[in-house]
Formats: C-alpha cells, structure tokens, sequence
C-alpha cells in the first residue's frame, strides 16, 4: 500500500513586513488529492501564506516544504492563478496566446512554441468548453471566461497541485459554480488544490478542508467549522447568509 503523500508542510512559519506581523506560528500538513479552502478576512494573510508555500517570500522563521522539498525546487509543479486585478485587457492577445503562456517556463521565454504545444493547449481549452473563444482578444472576454482562461493557461503545464487566489471574487454565481465544477474535475483526477475566498458564503461543497487564517492559523481537515472558529478567523460574529444557491452549513463540533 501506498504512503500518502504529503504536498505542503508548514512548520512554525513566522512572517512580517517590516516590523508588521502577518502571520504567526502557522502549522499546516496537507495530503495529496486534498481540496483546501482558506478563509478569513481582507489582510489575514492568506495570499501571503501561499506566496511563503510557492517560494515567493522567505519566512521569518519556520520551515516551508512544498512537494516535498524546497519550494524553489517544486514551483515548476505547481500552478497559480493570482486574484484578477484592474489589469490591461486591451492589450492584443489571444486566449490561444494566454494558454501558451502555461508552458513558456518549460520552453523558455525565447523559444517558439511547437506544434506538440498547441496541440496541448487547444486539448485544454477544449476541456474548460473555450474553443469558440479560443483566437478571440481576451479583453472582449467576461471577468468570468477570462477566469476560465487563467485556469487553463496553469492547467496546461499538467501542475500537480493548484493554487487560487479569489477565482470567482469578480464573477457571478453561475460563473463562480461553473469554476468550481471545473475544480472538482480536476480534484477528482488527483490535483490537490488549494483556494482562498474572503467569502465565506462562496465556499463550495465540493472543498474537503478548510483553514482560517488571520494571522493564526485554524485548520479543519473535515471542513466543518463552528461559530466560535469563525469569530477567531474574523474578529467578529459573522452570520451566513445564502440566497437559492448550494452553500456550505458549519456544524457545531
């Protein structure tokens, strides 16, 4: 029988900018295949956690280990859709073009992309149901296929764990289920992924475990949470409030 595989470990990790202190004393195991959600509020910490896991900051104490060894080493294995910011969709590009993008780290910023290539990426695009839109602009595109777009352009690469940072904060509802559909899929092939929402109510069914994060560090392998870790995640009451859409109820435990 196979040992399962651990794909984050977290020992003690301390971060700070400057003399301010962003996360403290974070522990944190996750197993391969898992579905991690990580919550809390605006300035918690956790685009900060994710970039410590990825290598992209060093911690100020403690241990990162990603894949099983240093990030550094690791990334390559790894992809990330970073939260989408007011960035310039005019410039001319094509959701082909983008997709590529996935494999320019293997193939070198220099390097034309060959015909294997394209053929991957046109697979992908197929897969997330983006083949009308494939040699359209991607600044004619909607906040959420441009969504889907960056999901296919860190699925090309075939990472073996996935990073999201607020994917559906600039989406409807049937965009942002449509997302997670997608996810789960890739879930269910083995891609461990790891997701953070500063909306409680956007967490889906289909995440398996769940870390609040506000400096500290709350994790619920089982994703149930109670009132009690959610006002500690927070920093005050919060209430869940669902309107005809499959939501996520925490269960005192």
């Amino acid at each position: 029988m196979n040992a399962i595989k651990k794909v984050i470990e977290l020992k003690n990790v301390s971060f700070a900018f400057g003399r301010n202190k962003v996360l403290e004393d974070i522990n944190l195991s996750l197993t391969q295949g898992d579905f991690l959600g990580l919550i809390g509020p605006n300035g918690g910490g956790k685009t900060t956690l994710i970039r410590l896991i990825l290598g992209v900051l060093k911690p100020l104490t403690g241990t990162v280990r990603l894949l099983g060894t240093n990030p550094l080493e690791a990334r390559e294995k790894a992809g990330y859709i970073p939260q989408e910011v007011s960035s310039n969709t005019t410039f001319p590009i094509s959701v082909m073009d983008v997709v590529l993008m996935g494999l320019a780290r293997r193939r070198g910023l220099m390097r034309r992309f060959t015909e294997e290539d394209r053929e991957r990426a046109g697979a992908v695009i197929r897969k997330l149901d983006l083949s009308d839109l494939a040699h359209r602009q991607i600044g004619e595109l909607s906040g959420g296929q441009r969504q889907k777009v960056l999901l296919a352009r860190a699925l090309v690469a075939e990472p073996e764990i996935l990073f999201l940072d607020e994917p559906t904060a600039s989406i409807d509802s049937s965009g942002r289920n449509e997302i997670y559909k997608h996810l789960k899929a890739l879930n269910d092939s083995g891609t461990t992924i790891v997701l953070t929402t500063h909306n409680i109510g956007a967490i889906s069914t289909y995440i398996k475990s769940i870390a609040c994060v506000n400096r500290y560090l709350h994790f619920h392998a089982d994703g149930v949470i109670d009132e009690e870790m959610l006002k500690d995640a927070f920093g005050c009451p919060v209430d869940i409030i669902a309107h005809g859409v499959p939501h996520r109820v925490f269960h005192k435990h």
